[in-house]
């Protein structure tokens, strides 16, 4: 606990950009609160993880670190053994235990439809890099949000390496086991199943967890308002 209000590092996933928070950044800022929201790399969990703690050892302060999607992944592994790091935001993301990848908790329950959607395309780097199809992208990725928003997305969208996707978590200890932690997802949410939520979120057994009655995946979009106040929860249970 600290008596210094933390920064609030927002942290995008696969398929999506730091402009995606633009809801999210705006009303932080209406209450005050400092945001970054960082351009995740979606390279690599280990790499993606080293350049957040490199933003936030920047901030010089305490931090509450949000993440969406795969990039609940990264803010798992970047907070670990961290001590500038004051609360997690998971927003319908992955909140893994050690060795467990994005890959494998959205096989853990029936119900994502993201695999049948994705195309690949070699990078030089090696391996593949995958994107949701155009086509796909609005029923599969933000079907409340307005077709003409979605389109715009779908087309600044940014890919995400198979590797990432498939990497185990590497810290023996993931950081919610020691850091409080605040969840907020949707119950239509059709790249991570709502099971795999709440059984993630009473894994991790979460000081707030609110759940958002037909929203997709892309919450931080259609839902600016819910996904800020669980931020909120976070910033002031943390700075308590």
């Amino acid at each position: 606990m600290t008596e210094q209000k933390p920064t609030v590092v927002l942290v995008h996933g696969a398929f999506a950009e730091s402009a995606s928070w633009y809801g999210v950044v705006e009303r932080l800022q209406a209450r005050h609160v400092d945001v970054v929201a960082a351009a995740n790399p979606l390279r690599g969990l280990t790499s993606d993880a080293a350049y957040v703690r490199d933003v936030v050892a920047g901030i010089g302060g305490p931090v509450v670190l949000a993440g969406h999607s795969y990039g609940g992944m990264v803010i798992t592994e970047a907070a670990a053994g961290n001590a500038a790091v004051t609360g997690l935001v998971y927003v319908c993301a992955f909140a893994p235990e050690h060795g467990e990848s994005a890959l494998q908790l959205s096989a853990k329950f029936p119900g994502s439809t993201l695999g049948q959607t994705l195309t690949a395309h070699p990078v030089a780097t090696g391996g593949n890099e995958f994107f949701i199809r155009p086509d796909a992208f609005h029923h599969q990725f933000a079907a409340d949000v307005a077709p003409a928003e979605s389109a715009l997305m779908a087309a600044t969208q940014r890919p995400v390496t198979e590797a990432a996707l498939t990497a185990g978590l590497a810290t023996k200890t993931p950081a919610w086991r020691s850091i409080p932690s605040w969840f907020v997802f949707s119950d239509q949410d059709l790249n991570i199943p709502v099971a795999l939520h709440r059984y993630m979120a009473e894994r991790a057994n979460a000081k707030g967890v609110r759940e958002v009655a037909g929203g997709s995946h892309a919450l931080t979009v259609s839902d600016p308002a819910a996904v800020a106040a669980a931020i909120l929860d976070a910033v002031d249970g943390s700075a308590a």
